[in-house]
């Protein structure tokens, strides 16, 4: 017998003593992974199936993902506060909804008396956000001379439309009851808001300068035209029917955000996106209005930009801040709350003198 036959024999008689590693399947690992990717697209199948009976998944996801850029933009602000004593009345509540209905107020330490105030509502696509997310830029506006205010309201879908506008109609009466004790000059407010606040601020601007829009509300408004005396409008949307067209991520995110903001699929159709139009409701007796957006924010061709031209020519006086198209680096929304941005600071700057210009005496 050769060496080879030898080795091969040697070899027969291994294979034959460990019958059980002969037989071991090979596939296992892939076996795991169809059950892996089965598992997950079951899943898939799930969250698709209940998200398109409720909005709820889609509302939780795209909180999460605004609860994280609204926590790093308003510490990006804490870094631009200055040191100027303030005082603080914090949660201070304006109703009997709990957390939902609260206030911060600041001013000026050295205050000795009611001051222009400016009533900031946040903003978070109706279903986030919270008014500590602005409370840093607030901080920096009181150290300007002004009492400022950041409102809470229901956030949808814990809440639908329209208990946000009764809500912050109910915020501006108890402003307006206890201007004293907040240091608010009741006769110089300013309505402000950002995102999705400033939609809210438009609208609440609106109810109280056009009596055919608080009947169509059934609203009864809690401030006088002559007490509010302008708005401050960053990268608001006021054109839903606008909105509703859009298609993609945003498209998506949107309609997501609506639907659990109103409660029906149908808001498009129906009174909620006909009521929250604020640029088919504005009159000529709305208040100056400061109103910006950045260039990389498709909300500032589509929203702001008609809202500020509409306003123009119902000849409201307007005071614009947008950039060129081709404008670097392209600015997104919010972009006035990135304080580390010369940009932002620019806006900061101009918002701060459209307030000097129009809440003196």
């Amino acid at each position: 017998m050769t060496a080879s036959a030898h080795a091969h024999e040697r070899e027969h008689e291994h294979e034959s003593d460990h019958p059980t590693k002969a037989r071991r399947p090979r596939h296992r690992p892939w076996h795991r992974t169809k059950v892996a990717v089965a598992l997950v697209l079951i899943v898939v199948a799930i969250v698709a199936i209940v998200g398109a009976l409720t909005p709820w998944p889609s509302a939780m996801l795209i909180r999460a993902v605004f609860t994280k850029g609204g926590d790093e933009t308003a510490a990006e602000m804490d870094r631009h506060v200055p040191d100027t004593e303030l005082t603080e009345q914090l949660d201070v509540a304006y109703a009997d909804g709990g957390a939902d209905t609260t206030m911060d107020v600041f001013a000026p330490a050295s205050a000795t008396g009611p001051l222009p105030t400016i009533v900031w509502i946040h903003g978070g696509a109706w279903i986030s956000g919270s008014k500590e997310n602005v409370d840093p830029y607030l901080r920096i506006l009181a150290a300007e001379g002004y009492t400022t205010i950041g409102v809470n309201y229901t956030i949808g879908p814990e809440g639908v439309y329209p208990l946000a506008v009764n809500q912050l109609n109910d915020a501006l009466a108890y402003i307006d009851e206890n201007a004293d004790e907040l240091g608010v000059d009741p006769d110089r407010i300013v309505l402000a808001g950002d995102s999705a606040g400033g939609q809210l601020a438009s609208q609440m601007a609106t109810l109280i300068t056009s009596p055919e829009y608080a009947e169509i509300m059934g609203v009864e408004p809690s401030l006088q035209p002559s007490q509010v005396v302008a708005t401050i409008l960053n990268c608001g949307v006021y054109d839903l029917a606008a909105l509703a067209r859009l298609d993609g991520i945003a498209g998506w995110g949107f309609k997501s955000a609506m639907w659990a903001y109103s409660g029906t699929k149908t808001w498009a159709e129906d009174s909620t996106g006909a009521t929250m139009s604020t640029i088919d409701w504005v009159t000529a007796d709305f208040p100056t209005t400061y109103i910006s957006g950045g260039n990389g924010d498709g909300l500032t061709w589509l929203q702001s930009i008609p809202m500020a031209q509409r306003l123009d020519e119902l000849g409201v006086d307007v005071t614009t801040l947008f950039w060129p198209a081709p404008h670097e680096p392209a600015l997104p929304h919010e972009y006035q709350f990135q304080l580390d941005s010369p940009d932002a600071q620019t806006a900061l700057e101009e918002t701060i003198a459209f307030l000097d210009a129009h809440t003196t005496k």
